[in-house]
Formats: C-alpha cells, structure tokens, sequence
C-alpha cells in the first residue's frame, strides 16, 4: 500500500503556497458531493419542520425556506472544500472579479436567472403550488430551481420557464392573495321568460355544486338586451382556480338540464324575413335575355 500512499501525497502542483495532491483533490470532490446531499438532506428537513399538517398556503413559504437553506449549506461545502486544497478566500474574491467579467460577456443570463430565483424565494411573489398566468403559459408552480422554475400546465404538461421572466414580465397569480377565485358562465335565455325565475333556477344551480363557495354567495346579472336574448351571467366563487374549466362546464350542463326542467327556453340567433308584393311580380315576369351581335 506504500505506492498508494505515495501516489495520494504525491504534489501536483502549489496553490498559494499549499500543495495540491491527489488526496486533496479527492477531499475535494467528497466535500462537493457531501454538500450536496447535505443540502438536499436540509432541505427535507426543513421543509417538514415548517410544513403545518392541515394549514393551508404553508407549502410555499416551507419550500422557499428550505430551498435557501439548501443553497447556504451548499456554498458553504464548497468554499469549505475549496479551503482545503488552497484555495483562500482572498483568492475567491479575486476570482470572483474574473467571474464578473465572464459573467458580462458571456453568462450574464445564467446569472440573471439565478438572482432572480433568489429574488423569488425571498420576496415570494410567487411560491410553490400557486397557479399563475405567465406570458401564454398557464399552471402550477411545481419547482423554483436555481436557474427556471417549472410550471405544470393543465394538460400535465411541465413548462420551463426562465426565473427571470417571473420577475420582469407581468404575472398573474391567482392562488393570491387567496386561493379563491370568481369564474362567470353566460346564458342566453328568449324573450318572454320571466326574469326573477330565470334568475332563481340560476342560483340553484349554483347551490347544488358542492365546489361553489357560499361565501361570498354566488350572483346573477342581468347583463344585456341581446339581439336574440337576454343575456344573463352566473357569477359563483371557486377555491380551486385550477378547476375552472371543468366546473363552469359542469355549470353549463346543469344549467342547460334545470331551464329544460322549468321550460325556459335558451335563445339562438333568429332572423325574421319579410317579402314585399312587388317580389312576386318580379317572379312572375320572364327574364330578359341579352343577345350580342355575331362576330364577321
């Protein structure tokens, strides 16, 4: 095992006036892999520590927590191991300057995403489980890594989007301030139907859907004077905005299903055609036929 010994200790070069051998370099890549797992492990810990059973919107600040701590223990793996094989702090911040300048030219977007991934897991104007509107893309924040944050979509589709467009481009999120949300379903309801009882099988329509909040209770507009109907609008709370689609389909259906009951009828574009006696007249009379002159 002496050869072993030897080949470990051997020096391969001096870094600020340690030497770097083959054991160094090994420390130095456990102490990197160590860190990882060690942040990985912080971050599982964390997060249960934070996670409340049974209160809700815990989630997000739990993973934004976490996901800092992981971030800390992992820098300070790395400058521990970059330490050991000579590489001081007085030499990190001399690279760092190196780093700024390769960071201008040529990785300023990877840094960008980085700080503003930062900027999101501090600030948290958007956190994990929130369901945003960004750009044409619309889910479910999954994840906010170091350089994207992934957003499932509801089609189960995951979509990365860069941490920097969550914080210069406009977001909606609408999983806040509350995960409650207002959705609308039109109907248009003919002429001559009583009004007061259109808008009574509305509400209970509204009423019979266990998603639908009743509170804030459910509202009817009486929204125009259409050219084929009157238009009216269901107006209900959803805590599950994500939903949204399904149950203003669900809506539509029971709607449909409760105005058949109580023989209200839904409009369609009507168009009423009035004929003038002189049409008949005209179809009466015999077409004239144009004849042209014969070429020589």
């Amino acid at each position: 095992m002496e050869w072993l010994s030897r080949f470990l200790n051997t020096v391969l070069f001096r870094l600020s006036d340690t030497s770097v051998t083959p054991l160094s370099v090994l420390l130095l890549l456990l102490t990197f892999f160590g860190s990882v797992v060690a942040g990985r492990l912080t971050r599982r810990a964390v997060s249960s520590l934070l996670m409340r059973p049974g209160v809700k919107g815990q989630e997000g600040t739990a993973y934004a927590v976490a996901r800092i701590a992981q971030y800390v223990v992992l820098a300070a793996g790395v400058l521990v191991g970059l330490e050991n094989v000579g590489v001081s702090f007085k030499s990190l911040a001399a690279f760092s300057a190196v780093l700024m300048v390769g960071i201008g030219f040529g990785l300023q977007n990877i840094a960008q995403n980085f700080i503003s991934g930062l900027i999101l897991l501090v600030e948290r104007p958007v956190q994990k489980g929130d369901f945003i509107h960004v750009g044409d893309t619309v889910g479910t924040v999954e994840e906010i890594a170091m350089r994207a944050t992934r957003v499932v979509t509801r089609e189960g589709i995951a979509i990365i989007v860069p941490n920097s467009e969550l914080i210069a481009s406009r977001v909606m999120n609408r999983s806040a301030p509350t995960h409650t949300a207002r959705v609308h379903v039109r109907v248009g309801v003919a002429y001559g139907s009583e009004t007061r009882h259109v808008r009574e099988v509305l509400l209970e329509v509204a009423a019979r859907d266990h998603r639908v909040l009743t509170e804030p209770s459910p509202h009817v507009f009486f929204k125009d004077f259409g050219e084929s109907a009157m238009v009216f609008e269901l107006a209900v709370w959803i805590d599950a905005p994500q939903l949204e689609f399904i149950i203003t389909s669900d809506l539509r259906f029971a709607i449909d299903a409760a105005f058949r009951r109580h023989a209200i009828g839904i409009a369609f574009p009507q168009r009423d055609l009035h004929l003038k006696t002189g049409f008949q007249q005209l179809q009466s009379s015999p077409p004239k036929v144009l004849q042209g002159g014969k070429d020589d």
